[in-house]
Formats: structure tokens, sequence, C-alpha cells
């Protein structure tokens, strides 16, 4: 599941010869597998040898929503605005988030509008380049 944004950069990144060339493996997953675009000014997606199976939608629809939820399992990928919605509406019932040591000094915020949630640690993990994956669930 990806906002628009987070969507073209996957798009123009996993379908090019290029990834291909470096992370065949993934360049498969990430070009055949389902994906969910929400975006309010995209009026179409276009598949492409390898960059397939795209559905689009206009806007989060709770029951459209827990109906996919029944169906498979959904990862959203980047997107802070889809992250926070489907966060409100507490559809989410895992947080994976990646650590990386790197202070940049400003961004958005991933949880800008979320309301408040506490959350149960569920693994954290440490890699050698310093990088933490933290997974929590809605306490």
């Amino acid at each position: 599941m990806f906002g628009h944004t987070t969507y073209e950069m996957m798009r123009n990144f996993w379908s090019t010869p290029e990834a291909i060339n470096i992370d065949p493996i993934m360049a498969e997953v990430m070009g055949s597998n389902p994906k969910i675009v929400f975006s309010r000014t995209l009026e179409s997606v276009e598949e492409g040898p390898n960059w397939k199976n795209i559905r689009l939608f206009h806007e989060i629809k709770s029951q459209e929503i827990l109906e996919l939820k029944e169906k498979e399992d959904i990862t959203i990928m980047g997107s802070g605005t889809i992250v926070q919605q489907l966060a409100n509406l507490r559809f989410i019932d895992e947080y994976s988030l990646v650590v990386v040591p790197i202070i940049l000094g400003s961004g958005k915020p991933l949880f800008k509008d979320a309301k408040k949630m506490n959350l149960k640690l569920l693994e954290a993990r440490a890699f050698k380049n310093g990088i933490v994956l933290l997974k929590y669930s809605p306490a």
C-alpha cells in the first residue's frame, strides 16, 4: 500500500533494468506483488512488464479497508499520511519501524496527525551497521 509520492518513487526505481541488476529478487517481488495506491490526483496507473497488479483508490473508505484486510496481508511502505489515517482508524495491527542512525534535522513526522496510542514492543533487532528494527503492536 502506497500513497502517490511513495508509489511514484518505488515504481520509478523497482521497474527499471538498474533495479533488476542490483537486486533481481526484490525487483521481482516489488514488480509482481499486488499494489494498492491511494491518490486524490492520479487518474490512472499504468502496468508494465516489470510493474503489475496495481489498484488505484482515490480515498480511504473504512469498509473497503476492512474487506481488504480480511482477504490479504497489507504492508504500508512509507506514505506517512496513509499510516496516520489508518492508525486513527485503528486498522494497523503491527508497526515495523526502522531507525537509521542519521540525523537529518528536518523532514516529515511520521505520526504528526495520529491520535495518541500505546504500543507494545514485540521485537527489537539491532544490525551491525547501526540500523535498528522495532516491531510494535497496539497495546
